[in-house]
């Protein structure tokens, strides 16, 4: 029996986008070269529903392309539709709802996947001289891009010499050759930590790339949780039972067995190609490459009429901010909280491109702790940036918890009414942190070292527990039962 709902079946995700309205079949041709990317974009941009390409040029009959597949949704139901139902909830699912959903799961004991014979992601097996990437509409996503880039919404798998440890981690790959793709392992990051085991050992790095994984699985992979945490344990945790998953082909890995699309073979040890440029998760496009590992292809296997999943990053918000980000959120505020600092969410808005969180602060708990801003920004600081999660996102605002932190709005105004020039901002240069932040120095990069700070946006008497200023808002300016009145006969006022 294959599983089935949205949560670990990415073919049932994408039937239940179309039915509702969120995604939308486009059958006529569309070139995998730029047009792909630039309707994508226009996507994100407009909240439009997720385009499925059934008729991508170029490729093998029957292959497709889905694009934005956790972009913002324009439904009635709520923004954040597409994101809910990667974890199987009701598409009007709020944000703090999301978040205690994920930190439920990190709290549950681990459900450890399910092995079984075969699964879908078997109906096709390609080895020896069949392997070709180039039959799948591998699409060139931005006119500055320096490939065609098959891997921008998957995840590798890869497993530590001595079995213990099992990563799933999302990183982009760009075509190199018919069987060879070139991308990055940063040392920091978890495929970089077993790449260097295998280095070590001067032995190649077995691998396998999962696209179009269950949408759980591949919010998984995207989460900041630490070294030699198996994320197919939380897979199961948060889906409410084991993830089904079915041996490679070659290495004796395993892999989500609803998948549509695995690719398998080994990350090797010294040989480095060209990568990049891409547009990035920031929102900018920067020229050059990088010499980066290669990765060989030895196997395929795929589902009939494979879909891939592609995310155009750029400006946000897109994947990198809404999977990335909110799962960034969960890992940040369950470490905040269990700090015992007063913390009552944190939001990684995505409207700042992973570059920053916004952390409220439950002034009632905050007066009672004797904390001072300095002392505060410290504690903070001490907990995020020497984190997983922290070394991804540079700063860090804090705000009282009469703000809604998950509207930008909201934000904005907190940071132009609250934050003080010069006495609210607090640097944190030996911090360590990801080199891949726009605004970093040479130094910093090289180093991997600085840019990072604590903005508080916390006004004087927030330290006491009050609030001097009453917020002028629909919510707080009029009694429950007028605002109730209103509400009910909106339409009747004409609106």
């Amino acid at each position: 029996m294959v599983q089935r709902g949205s949560a670990l079946n990415f073919r049932d995700f994408v039937e239940s986008s179309l039915a509702v309205g969120d995604a939308v079949d486009i059958r006529r041709p569309v070139s995998p070269l730029l047009e792909v990317g630039a309707i994508t974009r226009r996507v994100y941009e407009t909240r439009s529903p997720a385009p499925l390409f059934s008729n991508p040029t170029g490729a093998e009959p029957g292959f497709r392309i889905l694009g934005a597949p956790a972009g913002l949704s324009g439904l009635d139901e709520g923004a954040y539709g597409r994101l809910a139902a990667h974890f199987g909830l009701a598409r009007d699912t709020t944000p703090r709802a999301l978040l205690e959903k994920l930190i439920s799961a990190m709290h549950a004991d681990p459900v450890a996947p399910r092995v079984v014979e075969t699964g879908p992601c078997k109906e096709n097996v390609l080895t020896g001289d069949d392997v070709d990437l180039e039959r799948f509409p591998v699409p060139l996503l931005h006119q500055q891009d320096g490939g065609r880039y098959f891997g921008t919404y998957g995840f590798h798998v890869v497993r530590s010499p001595d079995g213990r440890w099992t990563s799933w981690s999302v990183s982009r790959t760009m075509l190199h050759g018919r069987t060879t793709l070139v991308g990055p392992a940063m040392p920091q990051q978890h495929i970089g930590m077993i790449h260097a085991m295998w280095r070590e050992k001067g032995l190649p790095t077995p691998w396998a790339m999962v696209l179009g994984a269950p949408p759980a699985a591949l919010a998984a992979a995207g989460m900041p949780l630490p070294a030699e945490v198996n994320e197919d344990g939380y897979v199961g945790a948060l889906a409410g039972s084991p993830v089904e998953v079915v041996r490679t082909e070659l290495h004796d890995l395993y892999v989500p067995a609803n998948s549509e699309i695995v690719l398998e073979g080994y990350l090797s040890p010294d040989e480095t190609a060209p990568e990049g440029p891409m547009g990035e998760y920031h929102g900018y496009s920067f020229a050059g490459s990088k010499q980066q590992p290669v990765f060989h292809v030895e196997a395929i296997t795929h589902r009939d009429d494979p879909i891939l999943p592609v995310c155009v990053a750029g400006l946000p918000p897109e994947e990198n901010h809404t999977i990335w980000g909110t799962m960034i959120s969960a890992v940040s505020l369950d470490l905040l909280r269990s700090s015992g600092l007063p913390v009552d969410l944190a939001w990684c808005s995505y409207e700042a491109a992973t570059c920053w969180i916004v952390v409220s602060i439950d002034i009632r708990r905050l007066a009672g702790s004797g904390l001072g801003e300095r002392e505060l920004a410290d504690a903070v600081a001490d907990v995020l940036f020497h984190s997983h999660t922290g070394w991804l996102v540079p700063k860090v605002l804090l705000v009282a918890n009469d703000i809604d932190i998950t509207d930008i709005n909201q934000v904005v105004w907190a940071m132009a009414t609250r934050y003080h020039p010069g006495t609210g901002e607090y640097s944190y240069p030996e911090a360590p942190g990801i080199p891949m932040v726009p605004y970093l120095t040479p130094e910093e990069v090289r180093t991997g070292r600085g840019g990072k700070s604590v903005m508080s946006c916390l006004l004087p008497e927030h330290f006491e527990g009050v609030s001097k200023g009453v917020t002028a808002s629909f919510r707080h300016s009029f009694p429950a039962e007028t605002r109730q009145r209103v509400v009910e006969n909106w339409a009747d006022y004409g609106f």
